[in-house]
């Protein structure tokens, strides 16, 4: 019953995702379970620091890697929190409870030379499905936005007489983003085909499937997947790899971070900073291959 009390806060007053509240209701799962393991029922306003702790543990010994715990424990950080508004416990455990430290994970990215290489040399095909292809692959690189935020996508967030596209980001909160003139004139070639393509639209969503429908995540993941793999030898080929690449190549190249949080949709700066780890990677190798001492 709190939990799903808890679920509707997010969604409605936290306005999370629907991705986000399904991995937070997942994780309550995984601790209602572990504590229903007890031979004794025990109620929230029991739960203390040390079974968090033992929880933990447990996780350890099923090998949840530490990024999956850390989330789960903010999570119930989280919930406890709300409880502790709600006046349904009298203290959060979960204050008490460190946080597993993990060692920094830098983004995984594509060399440039390689999504060159795929958006310029490779053929797509001259069919819709090519040129949508295409057309995605395009879209993640030259804007950085989120899978879920090219999935709404709709047809009137493009304006390609200003070079602009509206996305709207986590907690629905919109930004404006440059497009360039080579990438307007690949997004007009796949509007014009569209259009042909599928004359009675029912909904009016900017990318859509084969048949006409609306994306889904799946399908997205696979196109991203499909053509990355013919360029890159790095272990994850995701849109998110292409969302990293952007912000890469764009420090890489100068670019203010301020600016890259701002074109990422990043609530903070802290955020956006993890990309100076690249960076200065490339930074190191030039400074070896560059400095008499090094």
């Amino acid at each position: 019953m709190y939990k799903d009390l808890f679920l509707k806060y997010l969604q409605f007053e936290k306005r999370f995702s629907v991705n986000t509240i399904k991995s937070y209701n997942n994780d309550l799962n995984k601790f209602t379970e572990f504590i229903s393991q007890s031979t004794e029922k025990i109620e929230l306003h029991q739960v203390d620091e040390k079974l968090i702790r033992a929880w933990i543990v447990s996780l350890m010994e099923k090998d949840f890697s530490t990024l999956s715990i850390k989330r789960k424990i903010s999570t119930l950080k989280t919930y406890f929190r709300f409880l502790l508004r709600e006046g349904i416990v009298v203290s959060n455990p979960t204050d008490k409870v460190i946080t597993p430290k993990s060692s920094k994970k830098l983004p995984a990215f594509v060399d440039e030379k390689h999504i060159n290489n795929l958006l310029d040399d490779f053929s797509f095909g001259d069919n819709f499905s090519g040129i949508r292809n295409k057309t995605i692959v395009e879209m993640f690189y030259c804007t950085g936005m989120r899978l879920s935020e090219l999935i709404e996508l709709r047809t009137n967030s493009l304006d390609l007489y200003n070079g602009t596209i509206k996305v709207l980001g986590k907690r629905n909160k919109e930004r404006l983003i440059p497009l360039h003139n080579l990438f307007l004139k690949s997004l007009e070639k796949y509007t014009e085909i569209k259009e042909k393509e599928f004359t009675n639209f029912k909904h009016d969503f900017l990318f859509v499937t084969d048949k006409g429908n609306k994306l889904y995540e799946k399908f997205v993941y696979r196109i991203v997947n499909k053509y990355l793999n013919l360029v890159t030898t790095i272990e994850k080929k995701s849109p998110h790899v292409l969302r990293h690449t952007f912000a890469t190549h764009l420090l890489n190249r100068g670019a203010d971070l301020n600016a890259i949080k701002e074109l990422l949709g990043h609530a903070n700066l802290s955020a956006t900073q993890v990309y100076t780890h690249n960076t200065f990677e490339k930074l190191k190798t030039i400074y070896k291959q560059a400095h008499p001492r090094a």
